[in-house]
């Protein structure tokens, strides 16, 4: 047999390099090339077509059970993951350090063992004392979840083994598991890849155990480990927010049940995390008065549409510095490319000013619709004068200065009638079916227009 050769894996994107080095070839990050278990070396002689047992097939429409799902008893984080748990699932929740993820879990894992089903709860990060101080004060103290602090992965499924299967297991988180079978320190690619594979076996084998994995994050927000983990499990969900803010996000990146880009809202109190029904009033609070470099745009976060506040400031400079660009919330690029066009079409300049673009909240925006907001906002500051009072702006903007459909207009424009808003602007041609005023805009420039002539 070949002796194994040595090799060693990133343990931020999972590269593979044949000697250590101070630097990952791969994703260009400093120390973190760690070396990995020996792999086994198999001769081409073995034969892998005999000697095993004959695969089950099953056709598309045989009989099946179905699966009901398992609610949280929180309708924010049933609505993220389509509905709820669904037995049998994997779920990998991932969010920055003290955003409140035990939190969560812990909230939900109490509201589904005091309805009487199985509850385990596996901490690896914190004592079992430091986690029922932490259920004392959210008020969860009486709720009956089997507790442990373990990290050895051959202990927890020996354990599950002499019980019955619960409903939920936590695994908090799956960056401090181990297992004895695997050579290499926690955290480790190989030791995330094997721990979780042996866990989600586990559910996946008792038919009714939904499986939840809080896994660490890096600097760049995500999750840290081999990207296969997220390949292997069912759902992937991060939980977002920013700490100087009270309100938490749970979004759905992957879900194999339900659709994607669903959000949870919360909000966090002395009590624990809060849901939040109606997430606009959130991020629309301390709005008074109309101002300028001051637009709303109704965003759409899977199905529903969350109305936010998109802030500009324009400061014109004397001297001959470089203008500033700074931009919170909102795709740098983008603002580059929409002042690029406000420039060429418009005939505004903005090279000898500096630009700020601010969306309220901490809220991120993702969503190309939001370019006539965020226009509409820096033609606002240039001008100093603030748009029309109680008004939505919708549309995306291409490069030749026209304004475009986006989708679900008449969704997000119902949303805006309902929280009291008179009037809507966005794309020629899009359909309102409420009693909002809609204005349609063809080209930015008549953005611009209606700015600047406006009294």
């Amino acid at each position: 047999m070949a002796k194994p050769k040595r090799r060693f894996i990133c343990q931020e994107c999972g590269g593979v390099a044949s000697r250590w080095q101070g630097q990952c070839p791969e994703c260009g990050e400093w120390n973190t090339l760690v070396e990995d278990a020996p792999a086994t070396v198999f001769s081409l002689k073995h034969d892998l077509s005999t000697g095993g047992r004959a695969v089950e097939f099953v056709a598309l429409d045989a009989p099946a059970e179905e699966l009901a799902r398992r609610s949280t008893g929180l309708a924010e984080f049933d609505r993220a993951l389509g509905g709820g748990l669904v037995p049998g699932s994997a779920v990998l929740m991932g969010g920055e350090p003290g955003i409140g993820k035990s939190t969560l879990l812990l909230q939900a894992a109490a509201v589904i063992a005091r309805r009487g089903e199985g509850t385990v709860y596996v901490s690896g990060e914190e004592a079992t004392a430091q986690v029922r101080m932490r259920a004392r004060r959210l008020g969860l103290a009486d709720a009956p979840i089997k507790l442990a602090a373990a990290t050895s992965v051959r202990d927890i499924l020996t354990t599950l083994a002499a019980m019955p299967p619960p409903a939920l297991l936590v695994i908090d988180s799956i960056q401090t598991m181990h297992s004895d079978t695997i050579e290499g320190a926690p955290g480790t690619v190989s030791q995330v890849r094997g721990c979780a594979f042996e866990l989600i076996r586990y559910a996946k084998q008792q038919h009714g155990t939904a499986l939840v994995l809080v896994g660490h994050v890096t600097k760049d927000g995500s999750i840290a480990g081999p990207r296969v983990l997220e390949h292997m499990v069912d759902v992937v969900m991060s939980f977002e927010g920013e700490r100087s803010h009270q309100y938490r996000i749970l979004r759905a990146l992957k879900n194999r049940f339900g659709a994607v880009d669903e959000i949870g809202v919360f909000a966090m109190a002395t009590g624990g995390l809060e849901e939040v029904a109606n997430p606009s009033l959130l991020f629309l609070s301390g709005r008074d008065e109309p101002l300028a470099g001051s637009a709303v745009f109704p965003a759409l976060e899977g199905t529903r549409p969350v109305l936010v506040e998109i802030q500009a400031l324009i400061v014109r400079l004397q001297s001959g510095a470089t203008p500033r660009r700074a931009v919170v919330g909102w795709d740098s690029g983008r603002l580059a490319m929409l002042l690029a066009v406000l420039e060429s079409r418009c005939g505004l300049n903005f090279s000898a000013a500096e630009v700020y673009l601010n969306v309220s909240g901490g809220y991120r925006l993702v969503d190309p619709a939001a370019d006539l907001a965020v226009a509409a906002a820096l033609v606002s500051a240039m001008a100093d004068r603030p748009l029309p009072d109680r008004s939505v702006w919708l549309g995306e903007v291409s490069l030749a200065g026209e304004i475009r459909p986006v989708a679900h207009a008449g969704l997000r424009l119902r949303e805006a009638a309902k929280l009291g808003f008179a009037t809507g602007y966005g794309p020629a041609g899009s359909v309102n079916d409420t009693a909002l005023a809609f204005t349609g805009l063809r080209q930015l420039a008549n953005l611009v227009d209606r700015v600047m002539v406006r009294a």
